[in-house]
């Protein structure tokens, strides 16, 4: 029963062989490795200065707009093959956490839930100061507010500045001074 079944295999790989080449089968040039002729179906012309194709086979006429793919910029196709310009695209906000690309231009899918003031993140509803004068919170918004304290004028000659406080203070209590 094998030899009868590797004579069948035997039979079917030669036979190809010793067939004359038909319509659909070509002959192999001597001398080359592929044959340089090639079948009307898929001949195409020299299309260039008339049309425009873009990566899935569709063509454009000159003047003509189109988007190449679902992510590129829109193509104008001229004469000398596809202009593609990339437009002004909006900027990215800074807090954006998940940026897509699967258009022109990147557009934001996800903000992150903090304040970044400074180089630094914040939680909402968070207080923190800039300097001894400025107070800064981060909002539920997600943005931050900041204000400096309003100093009263002192009510003495030589005011002082204390570490950790904004506005001067009068060491030795009120004392007179010009204007007053």
């Amino acid at each position: 029963m094998e030899t009868h079944a590797l004579s069948l295999l035997l039979i079917a790989l030669a036979t190809p062989l010793l067939l004359p080449p038909g319509p659909g089968l070509r002959q192999p040039v001597a001398g080359a490795e592929y044959s340089t002729k090639t079948d009307p179906d898929y001949e195409f012309g020299d299309y260039r200065g008339k049309w425009c194709i873009d990566d899935h086979g569709f063509v454009y006429n000159i003047g003509e707009v189109y988007f190449p793919s679902a992510t590129a910029c829109p193509c104008t196709c001229t004469v000398d093959g596809p202009v593609c310009v990339r437009p002004r695209c909006p900027r990215i906000h800074p807090r954006c956490t998940r940026i897509r690309f699967k258009a022109c231009c990147p557009v934001c899918e996800a903000m992150a839930r903090v304040c970044v003031y400074g180089g630094k993140t914040y939680r909402p509803l968070e207080e923190f100061r800039l300097s001894r004068c400025e107070r800064c919170r981060c909002e539920a918004n997600r943005e931050v507010y900041c204000s400096i304290s309003d100093c009263p004028a002192p009510h003495c000659v030589n005011p002082t500045y204390e570490p950790n406080h904004c506005c001067p203070i009068c060491k030795t209590g009120p004392n007179c001074f010009a204007g007053n």
